[in-house]
């Protein structure tokens, strides 16, 4: 009797490491660990700001301490938390935490989060900060309505998807974009109460490319980009001729990289299947005449500071700097992002067996009319018809991006 007792705690043991296994695997392609732990922090201490259009939020505290963490939640205030976005206390937390994405997490996995963070992350006593939200807009109640208007998402398209050799690697790679990897946070434009204005694939909208905090994270759908390109950015941050930066550089260094080489093949193959079904604002190319000379005053700062590395062509340099022909950072109508990466550098994610490409920040070297003349020039021979920044554009995008 001793020996089936043994052996009936040995797999009770084995089957909750399996569980916190899993679940550290989830809490990290489900990006718990960059947005719960401050630089500098404990893991999942919280403290982080994000900057919002109604003051800064800080992210609470979920490790299993029983005073400033999780550690008195049952499995059902953690499972409702993470799908509903309700407390154990009952108030609704902000939509800055992902969970109508979280909504479509499955019971295994839920479970297994439950499981890690409550016998595997070790415990912190670090106080939650409170959110710099004036009085006025800090009322919770309201949260009630946006989650009836804005959080019943339906099920993915890809549940209906007739079935071929690829369909269950599809599914897989849906499952991952739409819910623990949450991409449409980002990658999806949002409403006027700041909702997402689509959660699956069933709309044309999802997925289709949003500004978020000063960085343009491009449209998913119909990349033109490779199997093995879109693996190499999850997986490195880089590929062949192009780089992450800005928000997307710390997905990938603390989400996406851990990704198995099974899950981000499906979360390519998914993407693949996307169809650029949103229909495309055709611009009316820029003609010379309504350009000041600055294009051309640029061309002499761009072959001096960055023909280097991008080349005379704009074509980069192959595993190493990004083209800026077909770089959405280009393309995009808003010159903030491109701004950012000139003024202030960029810097690709170290990862496991990849080097960081850093380039470097040119904004206390070129005068204000050095930095409009090269963004013109730059927007002007890869832009695609993008219009001309004045000095008075250039003045409000740095103002925005300090």
């Amino acid at each position: 009797m001793r020996n089936v007792t043994i052996l009936a705690a040995c797999l009770f043991t084995a089957s909750v490491s399996a569980a916190e296994s899993n679940g550290e695997y989830i809490a990290r392609i489900s990006d718990c660990v960059a947005c719960h732990t401050a630089e500098g922090g404990a893991a999942m201490a919280g403290g982080k700001k994000f900057p919002t259009p109604v003051g800064d939020i800080y992210s609470t505290n979920i490790t299993p301490d029983k005073t400033q963490g999780i550690g008195n939640y049952s499995y059902e205030d953690f499972e409702k938390a993470v799908r509903q976005g309700i407390a154990k206390d009952g108030h609704p937390l902000y939509p800055a935490m992902p969970y109508p994405s979280y909504a479509k997490l499955s019971d295994e996995d839920v479970k297994a989060l439950y499981s890690y963070f409550m016998h595997d992350v070790t415990p912190s006593a670090q106080p939650n900060k409170e959110n710099a939200i004036p009085w006025l807009l800090s009322a919770r109640w309201p949260l009630h309505i946006w989650n009836w208007l804005f959080t019943d998402a339906p099920v993915s398209a890809v549940e209906g998807a007739k079935t071929d050799d690829n369909a269950a690697l599809v599914k897989r790679g849906a499952y991952l974009v739409e819910g623990p990897g949450h991409c449409g946070s980002c990658h999806t434009p949002r409403g006027m109460a700041m909702n997402e204005k689509a959660y699956t694939n069933a709309d044309a909208e999802y997925l289709s490319g949003a500004m978020i905090d000063g960085w343009y994270a491009p449209s998913l759908r119909g990349t033109g980009m490779s199997e093995q390109e879109l693996k190499s950015l999850l997986l490195t941050g880089k590929s062949k001729h192009a780089a992450v930066s800005g928000s997307m550089a710390e997905v990938v260094t603390q989400s996406t990289q851990y990704l198995t080489d099974e899950d981000a093949t499906a979360i390519a193959q998914y993407l693949l299947s996307l169809k650029n079904a949103k229909p495309e604002t055709v611009r009316a190319a820029a003609t010379t005449a309504s350009w000041s000379n600055s294009p051309e005053a640029g061309k002499v700062t761009y072959n001096r500071y960055c023909s280097t590395c991008h080349g005379l062509e704009g074509k980069g340099t192959d595993d190493n700097a990004p083209s800026l022909v077909n770089n959405p950072l280009v393309m995009v109508d808003d010159p903030t992002p491109l701004f950012r990466v000139i003024a202030h550098g960029a810097e690709t994610p170290t990862t496991r067996g990849s080097v960081s490409f850093k380039m470097p920040a040119y904004g206390g070297l070129l005068s204000d009319n050095e930095m409009r003349d090269v963004i013109n020039y730059v927007r002007k021979s890869w832009g695609e018809g993008n219009s001309e920044v004045s000095q008075e554009d250039l003045a409000g995008v740095k103002k925005a991006s300090h």
